[in-house]
């Protein structure tokens, strides 16, 4: 599936979330990797909400929704910082936000919360 802001952005209108954003961009590419792990069966942390807000997980979230699958919510809390964006307002960059270093240790990561080797998980992936 190729994935761009128009992919995500028609998904959102059509599936109408009710979290809401408290990013005003977000990274294609690390949707990407997410959504491909996803769809591999790879599992994720929950995603840290504070009522109908996402707090932390927004690359999660958006990945889940195209794989259609859903992640658990654990209870957080927004700061006086946090501003809220209406999904039709974030932008979807295509920049990869990610170095090849941060890539190579999430995919540890994954590896490991999802008790797989590392090259299983390269190769479910693919």
């Amino acid at each position: 599936m190729k994935i761009d802001q128009g992919t995500i952005h028609n998904l959102l209108a059509q599936k109408q979330p009710k979290l809401n954003s408290t990013h005003s961009k977000l990274c294609i590419p690390i949707i990407y990797r997410i959504y491909k792990k996803m769809g591999a069966g790879i599992r994720f942390d929950d995603i840290k909400v504070d009522e109908t807000l996402i707090i932390d997980g927004h690359h999660r979230f958006i990945s889940s929704l195209l794989v259609d699958d859903k992640l658990d919510y654990v209870d957080s809390a927004k700061t006086s910082a946090t501003r809220i964006y209406e999904w039709s307002d974030v932008e979807f960059v295509e920049e990869d936000w990610d170095t090849q270093e941060q890539i190579a240790q999430f995919n540890r990561e994954d590896a490991a919360f999802n008790n797989i080797s590392l090259e299983k998980l390269m190769e479910l992936t693919r």
